[in-house]
């Protein structure tokens, strides 16, 4: 197991961690979890041995290998397939040894270590994960130079997957898939065979693949078994109670000095005083937990325009070549929020780009509102930030005619304060990028506000607080995003991008996540089944028969009135010239004894048959 024990670390003088503690049995899978800054990435870095601690130790099962995603892959000619293979040093090593060795012990030692390490299936598992973290076989023959960064990141990610370290460490893996690769991702840990430290601020992750919380708050390490929501709850119920026992404390504490102060003087009081005084002396302080910073987005509202904002019309868009999306009949209103479903490559960016005026219609017609203002946020819009000038001076750029106390707030509006304003874009985490990229797309207001992965960056707080900044925006949402938990607070319709066309997805998002970790697999036909009769229990036949009587008795009574009736209908007397109206109402009368007794044979018959079924 890892043994993290009482362990102290600084940065620029300023402690990450004093006297932190935690142990992690071997096999679990744990996310840790806490504010950014406050050190999870380092302890990673610890934990490999990248830096040496001021105190305390770390210590892991003597030959477990430890192993991370590289922050950069390099761009080389290396075919993806065959780089994921040489992150196994060890099988590579094996390899290499059997082509020289000649010892027949030796090549006998080789042979059974490679056949432990199931070497001999290793290429389909390689491009196994290649292919659940969004790559084809086409794709996996290619060099890596042929990919961008992020993709490359996708690689790095598959290759340390693919080596199985006994310690799988990794720092926001999502970041760089989409839905279908974090789903993947998520499934795999499930499975993964070592133990998992995994950094992440994604909620369906931490909910489904880990079995454990590692909290890492006012430099400590607290362990909490169960899914993220579970601690969350804990740790809540946790501060409530800390809080109460504080505030009594305080009471308390007030209570005995006011006495103190009273009687100190007085000799009759003074040895209770002193007393008082001890109380207050031993007196162990609860301190209160601090209450998180409230993290805020705040969207402007734009005015209502008449419905529909955007229509098209066998709309057809691509780059120039055959069309990647054709035959777009959609409409969108302005109080619409639609989450785009589809695997990688169908088309999502490219909607959101034409959707977003980025790309003209190749045939078709789309007819956008006159007065229609669109934002549009993309996560390489937080890389073409100009990292050499203050978020300020971004918005000095945009708004050159509002006073700096306006943009100030407006930045505010977005959790960067102060401090942040006049720092320089550079030094900012990713987290504060994420934020001013969103308020520049916000700024003018629109109408309609298109999010392709938005949260990438953003931690739990932020994440929680953009749901609750969407679901008061006056304004149309389109949202991609690998975050199932946002799509599902924010998004109540969904279109599925599949094959060249647009659909509605009327299934839920839940039955889209098991299409997806279910291979999209086409559902096999069920076995016809030929049921038998089920018996009836006892109490079954009893209630029938119960009711068949029932059915009989009503029968016996409508067929009395029936006679009765009849009978009252043979009189001669009531055929005079004078009882005319009287007969009327008889023969009325015996009409609907009449219906009533049809009704009530059918009944019976009914009851009859289900009685005779059951018997």
């Amino acid at each position: 197991m890892l043994r993290i024990e009482d362990i102290t670390y600084n940065v620029e003088g300023r402690p990450l961690f004093e006297g932190a503690s935690a142990t992690i049995p071997t096999g679990h899978k744990v996310g840790l979890v806490g504010r950014n800054g406050a050190g999870k990435t380092t302890l990673f870095r610890l934990i490999r041995g990248e830096l040496a601690l001021e105190g305390g130790t770390i210590t892991l099962p003597n030959r477990a290998r430890i192993g991370g995603v590289a922050q950069e892959v390099p761009s080389s000619s290396t075919s993806l397939l065959d780089t994921v293979l040489e992150a196994d040093t060890e099988r590579n090593a094996l390899l290499a040894e059997a082509e020289t060795a000649k010892d027949p012990h030796r090549i006998a030692e080789v042979q059974a270590r490679l056949s432990d390490i199931d070497a001999w299936s290793a290429e389909g598992r390689a491009a196994s994960i290649l292919k659940g973290l969004g790559f084809d076989a086409e794709a996996q023959k290619r060099p890596c130079s042929d990919f961008s960064g992020g993709w490359r990141m996708r690689v790095a990610l598959a290759g340390v997957l693919f080596a199985q370290p006994d310690y799988l460490l990794l720092d926001e893996p999502t970041n760089y898939l989409d839905l279908e690769g974090a789903l993947w991702l998520e499934s795999y840990l499930t499975k993964y065979p070592h133990t998992v430290l995994i950094i992440s601020h994604d909620r369906g992750l931490l909910n489904r693949a880990v079995t454990g919380i590692l909290h890492l708050d006012q430099k400590k390490l607290t362990y909490w078994s169960g899914p993220y929501d579970q601690f969350a709850r804990q740790v809540a119920e946790r501060r409530a109670v800390l809080q109460a026992e504080a505030k009594k404390q305080e009471a308390r504490r007030a209570h005995l000095q006011s006495f103190v102060d009273r009687f100190k003087a007085k000799a009759s009081k003074a040895v209770q005083a002193q007393s008082r005084v001890k109380m207050l002396e031993k007196m162990e302080t609860i301190t209160a937990p601090e209450d998180a910073k409230k993290v805020v987005f705040t969207f402007p509202a734009p005015e209502e325009l008449s419905p529909p904002i955007i229509n098209m019309e066998g709309a057809a868009v691509g780059y120039g070549g055959p069309a990647v999306l054709k035959n777009l009949s959609l409409r969108i209103d302005q109080d619409d929020r639609i989450a785009l479903l589809g695997r990688n490559g169908e088309g999502k960016s490219t909607l959101s780009k034409l959707l977003a005026s980025k790309l003209e219609t190749m045939a078709g017609k789309i007819t956008r509102s006159t007065k229609l203002r669109i934002g549009y946020f993309a996560q390489h819009q937080v890389d073409e930030l100009y990292i050499d000038e203050t978020p300020l001076q971004h918005l000095q750029r945009q708004r050159p005619a509002e006073g700096q106390p306006r943009l100030r707030a407006r930045l505010a509006g977005f959790g960067l304060m102060a401090d942040q304003a006049e720092t320089v874009v550079g030094r900012l985490s990713g987290g504060q990028k994420a934020r001013l990229s969103l308020l520049l797309a916000t700024l003018d207001a629109p109408h309609l506000l298109i999010l392709d992965e938005p949260t990438n960056h953003l931690d739990i707080e932020s994440r929680e607080a953009l749901v609750e900044a969407l679901t008061e925006y006056s304004g149309a949402v389109i949202l991609v995003s690998h975050d199932m938990h946002l799509l599902s607070l924010v998004a109540d319709r969904l279109w599925l991008v599949k094959g060249g066309a647009v659909t509605p997805y009327t299934e839920d998002l839940e039955a889209y996540r098991k299409m997806l970790l279910a291979g999209d697999e086409p559902e096999k036909p069920a076995a016809k089944v030929i049921e038998k009769p089920k018996k009836a229990s006892r109490d079954e036949v009893l209630s029938l028969r119960a009711e068949v009587r029932k059915c009989e008795e009503r029968l016996t009574k409508i067929n009395d009135m029936r006679d009765k009736l009849a009978k009252k209908l043979a009189d001669p007397e009531l055929y005079e010239a004078a009882r005319i109206g009287e007969l009327e109402t008889w023969n009325k009368k015996y009409a609907e004894v009449m219906n009533a007794l049809d009704k009530a044979e059918a009944l019976w018959l009914a009851a009859q048959e289900k009685l005779e079924s059951a018997a």
